[in-house]
């Protein structure tokens, strides 16, 4: 962190960035001018914070989804939640209403994600009976259907709008305030604690329902309850940073590989590890092509793309081995 804090367009040393940090904490230590404080107070930190927090949002809710789902290569926006918080936003921005408050565009995007989160698990439910298929199908659906009209949205846009849609879409951390922090921290914590503490039932979900119900889980309320938290974080995350792709299925993805299948592990360290992999991820956009910046949604796709290609591959093979 003390990295990232020190690279950018404004360099800032590692040393002054640590006396920043300690002023911040009431300790005043260390030297650092009006413009580093600056920098690194008001610029850097929500920024990196902002962009840890989504990252273990996403982590999380793409370890829960993986359980759920039983199957590796879901991840948090199977349902619909990264596109409707995507479809809602471009519609705000093409209609002028993100300057009616502060936290405009973000709380038009977290209504979308939920909006198409519950649109989505109604669908399953529908006569009483919930369906994973059916939640599966009404996702890419849902999504299919938020996509067109995002489409839409973008050919009847004029230009000034255009090109604001189209940076939200890429997904980006440059916005980020400490308005922004404080409001997405309680949602994201609360978030990730509850499926902390609901792991170990998830572990027993992931033998299928029958085992599970005999094991004394109530999977009748479980699995809404996980969907519901799952398409908060997520909804938080895209909300605030737009839409950031792979993060949810790489990370836990890779951290299954190496730690095992127990969800009481993944939980947390996916939530570590996605915060990691999105601080780094900004800290590159930022300065790979310095005085400009990739928006950090581009530099995520680059990583997780090929990675996904390669899970695709490494799973046919396996099946082919059989």
């Amino acid at each position: 962190m003390l990295a990232s804090l020190a690279v950018g367009p404004v360099k800032v040393p590692i040393g002054h960035v640590a006396g920043v940090l300690l002023h911040r904490v009431g300790v005043h230590a260390g030297t650092y001018t009006v413009t580093e404080r600056l920098v690194v107070e008001q610029l850097r930190m929500p920024r990196i914070l902002m962009g840890a927090m989504v990252g273990a949002a996403l982590g999380v809710a793409g370890t829960t989804m993986q359980g759920l789902f039983r199957n590796p290569m879901a991840d948090p926006g199977i349902i619909g939640v990264s596109s409707g918080g995507a479809a809602v936003a471009v519609i705000a921005i093409a209609a002028g209403w993100t300057g009616a408050f502060s936290l405009a565009l973000p709380a038009f995007a977290f209504a979308g994600s939920l909006g198409a989160a519950f649109l989505v698990y109604g669908v399953a439910s529908i006569g009483g009976r919930f369906s994973m298929a059916t939640l599966l199908l009404a996702g890419i659906a849902v999504s299919a259907f938020l996509g067109a009209i995002i489409s839409m949205t973008l050919v009847t846009a004029n230009n000034n709008a255009l090109r604001e849609i189209l940076f939200w879409l890429a997904g980006g951390l440059d916005g980020s305030t400490w308005e922004h922090v404080r409001f997405a921290t309680p949602f994201i914590c609360v978030g990730a604690l509850v499926m902390l503490a609901l792991s170990r039932d998830l572990n027993l979900l992931m033998l299928g329902d029958t085992e599970a119900r005999s094991l004394g889980v109530r999977v009748g309320v479980l699995r809404p309850v996980l969907l519901a938290v799952s398409a908060l974080v997520t909804g938080t995350a895209v909300a605030f940073v737009g839409t950031i792709a792979f993060v949810g299925l790489v990370v836990p993805h890779m951290l299954r590989l190496v730690l095992g299948p127990d969800n009481r592990v993944l939980v947390p360290m996916s939530a570590v590890g996605g915060a990691l992999f999105m601080v780094v991820a900004d800290t590159i956009a930022r300065t790979a092509v310095q005085p400009a910046e990739f928006r950090v949604g581009i530099m995520t796709s680059l990583v997780g793309a090929p990675f996904f290609l390669f899970l695709l591959i490494r799973n046919k093979r396996r099946a082919e081995e059989f």
